[in-house]
């Protein structure tokens, strides 16, 4: 068995909205990225510090990828999940809590298989936990298809040894300081399994379907080369981008909706076409290969280093504290708060604006004005 099902809960944003693409990313191969391989090794330190904590036998990871910020991170994120299961024993004398759990939900989807970070069962609720180390998007609990995929799976397993009658999904996402849950029935997340999921992946699993764009095409390996991508971003592009003059405060906002994803498409379109030109010899007419800009840097600063005392020089040296992260690593939680607790500060973000579904609190034009006016 493969590593990971065809129509995977991980990619079922993706494939339940746009049925054809998950046949049509098949013909693209799989490529790891050093986020996706960074998250992978986040994912493996959850995992050891859980089973090291409730004695179970794990093997600690070995990457050149571990650093105090994962370290600190995965910390969080145990923290979370024991807190969760002691919530759990509030209200049933024994639960269970399973660690990398694989789960089945082919009753739904074809070979429908994955593996979910931790449940947590109890006497009448099913909890799933999934660790985010992602921080390029973020991610909400709130009807997430993958995340119900792993609920359906749980419940396969212990809906006969108790009587579920809820399930609560929690998405940790440490780096975006997110953390959100959602509960949900378990008759209606059957109820949605049998009406949505399962003809829609009778859909996708043929390739049949219509093409859909929208904000699930980002991990799709075939985005850049997606005709139906192409013709919508170059269809709005044709029909939001006029002459300024012209204008009016309706058509800007429509232009700033869409913005990112024409913006997002056009960087990708020039990634994959220098990168075709770069590795596989492709000419593209009217365009060429130069060498870009770039930086001096030092060939070998021990070299250097030595090279300037000889000559006499000695100020050549700049030293600054270390970072927040080391700091806290360094001292501790508690000494750090007692002795830098009140020397630390947060400078406000610059002002930025978003879409009214950011989860941030809007600032008001008054806080803008007076915080970041600037003086002649």
């Amino acid at each position: 068995m493969s590593n990971h099902a065809f129509l995977s809960p991980s990619s079922s944003h993706r494939w339940l909205n746009c049925t054809p693409s998950a046949v049509l990313e098949s013909k693209f191969e799989n490529k790891s990225t050093k986020a996706s391989e960074e998250g992978t090794v986040a994912h493996a330190w959850c995992e050891h510090k859980l089973k090291t904590i409730l004695r179970r036998r794990s093997d600690e990871p070995i990457s050149h990828y571990t650093n105090n910020e994962m370290q600190e991170y995965t910390d969080l994120y145990v923290d979370f999940v024991l807190e969760q299961f002691n919530l759990a024993k509030q209200k049933c004398k024994d639960p269970l809590i399973l660690i990398e759990q694989k789960v089945d939900f082919s009753e739904y989807v074809p070979n429908g298989f994955g593996t979910a970070d931790c449940i947590i069962v109890s006497e009448s609720k099913i909890h799933i936990i999934d660790f985010k180390y992602g921080m390029g998007v973020l991610v909400d609990a709130f009807d997430n298809p993958q995340m119900k995929c792993y609920a359906l799976g749980a419940l396969k397993i212990f809906d006969r040894l108790y009587d579920i009658k809820d399930v609560s999904m929690s998405i940790f996402q440490p780096r975006r300081d997110n953390v959100s849950t959602w509960t949900v029935s378990a008759d209606e997340l059957k109820g949605w399994a049998e009406n949505v999921l399962k003809p829609k992946a009778e859909l996708a699993v043929k390739g049949e379907g219509d093409y859909c764009v929208g904000d699930w095409c980002t991990f799709c390996k075939a985005s850049v080369r997606c005709r139906a991508r192409a013709e919508n971003n170059l269809k709005l592009a044709q029909e939001e981008f006029r002459l300024p003059p012209l204008l009016t405060d309706s058509e800007i906002e429509n232009i700033l909706s869409v913005i990112p994803n024409l913006t997002k498409w056009a960087n990708e379109i020039m990634a994959y076409a220098t990168e075709s030109a770069v590795n596989h010899g492709k000419h593209w007419n009217g365009f060429k290969i130069v060498e870009g800009r770039s930086v001096r840097k030092y060939k070998d600063e021990t070299a250097v280093a030595k090279a300037l005392e000889d000559a006499g020089y000695k100020d050549i040296y700049r030293k600054s504290l270390i970072t927040l992260t080391e700091m806290q690593k360094l001292l501790g939680k508690q000494n750090f708060n007692e002795i830098l607790g009140n020397l630390i500060i947060k400078p406000k973000g610059k002002p930025t604006l978003v879409p009214e579904t950011d989860k941030r609190e809007a600032m008001t034009i008054t806080d803008v004005k007076n915080e970041f006016i600037t003086e002649d």
